[in-house]
């Protein structure tokens, strides 16, 4: 359920609401807005507890919550998330670009790809260090040394880097070297690893599973959200569907929906759900005419030399050519507001 203060609410009273609540045993984690306090009372709730919070001193109202996802609600948090990676907003007026190979191969591959993304006007680097394949005999990433090797392109471009954390055990070596760690499609409901990220202090990328809805999405999201960690952004990256014709089906209406929903930053993942390098700009330019915050994007200096995905890798010149058509389009207006449109 929501305690709602009212906006001239002391700190003492916000405190009072928050002793009261962990001893009826529920957990209490403060959400300030622009204008009151909410604070949002997570664990089995009795309603008949809810006459005793409303009979507090600033208590406005008291709200019972029956979505499985109580924290990542836009009913709790009105205001946008707004994550901040170093320099870069994640979720404020400016698109943010990921893009990088899908996996380090090597350091030659990872760095030359790194200084391309750099160079593009790209915000952050992705690289797969432990990947999970389908089959149980192809490339599965360097590992350890995948992320030593993406520490060494973030010290030498300035670049922020993301990479997938794919079990509990892998988790504190990511953890210790990424500046986002990335959970993907197939681990959105690996709730141990959703609880472990939640205890993380890095912002976490979470993807869309494959034949999830948005309310499940939500509720993985809130798995996280409830171990502590509230700086998610929420990745549609493509569902399974009847359509063979692409790799996956991008459900682009899933961005203005889940806007209704939630005040997670949203992103797409146009490279996964294309399987074909020749349909990720479209995509991709459609993620952000829907009003997506960001994109993420595979590329590669060699595509068809790739490891992993090179089919749906974009080489460095489509992707400079894509980034130059995001700031001819007025997407990128030195942080001012701009309008999702169209991309020509």
């Amino acid at each position: 359920m929501l305690v709602v203060m009212y906006n001239d609410a002391s700190e003492k009273q916000i405190e009072r609401v928050l002793e009261i609540s962990e001893d009826l045993g529920y957990t209490a984690i403060p959400n300030p807005g622009a204008r009151r306090m909410v604070i949002n009372i997570t664990g089995d709730v009795d309603l008949s507890n809810v006459s005793r919070l409303e009979g507090l001193a600033g208590v406005m109202k008291v709200i019972p919550v029956s979505k499985a996802y109580r924290l990542a609600d836009i009913e709790v948090k009105s205001e946008p998330t707004v994550i901040e990676v170093g320099d870069i907003e994640i979720g404020g007026k400016k698109p943010v670009i990921i893009a990088g190979p899908c996996s380090v191969e090597s350091y030659d591959q990872l760095l030359e790809t790194a200084v391309a993304v750099k160079d593009c006007g790209c915000d952050i680097l992705r690289g797969g260090a432990f990947k999970p394949r389908t089959s149980p005999y192809s490339f599965q990433g360097l590992g350890v040394e995948g992320l030593r090797i993406l520490k060494d392109a973030r010290q030498k471009t300035g670049l922020p880097i993301i990479s997938e954390a794919v079990d509990i055990e892998s988790f504190p070596a990511v953890e210790d070297a990424v500046d986002i760690i990335q959970i993907g499609a197939r681990n959105m409901q690996n709730y141990s690893l959703l609880k472990r990220a939640g205890r993380s202090l890095k912002p976490v990328l979470l993807k869309r599973g494959i034949s999830a809805t948005l309310s499940e999405l939500l509720s993985a999201a809130e798995y996280i959200m409830a171990e502590g960690n509230s700086n998610i952004i929420l990745c549609e990256r493509g569902i399974r569907t009847q359509n063979n014709h692409t790799r996956f089906t991008l459900d682009l209406s899933s961005i203005p929906v889940l806007r209704s929903m939630t005040h997670l930053p949203l992103f797409v993942d146009p490279s996964h759900a294309a399987g074909k390098r020749d349909i990720v700009i479209p995509l991709a330019r459609a993620g952000l005419a829907v009003g997506s915050d960001g994109l993420i994007i595979e590329a590669h200096p060699r595509p068809d030399e790739a490891l992993v995905d090179g089919s749906q890798s974009l080489t460095v010149e489509m992707l400079h050519d894509f980034m130059e058509s995001c700031r001819n389009s007025g997407y990128w207006q030195n942080g001012l507001e701009v309008k999702p449109g169209v991309i020509s």
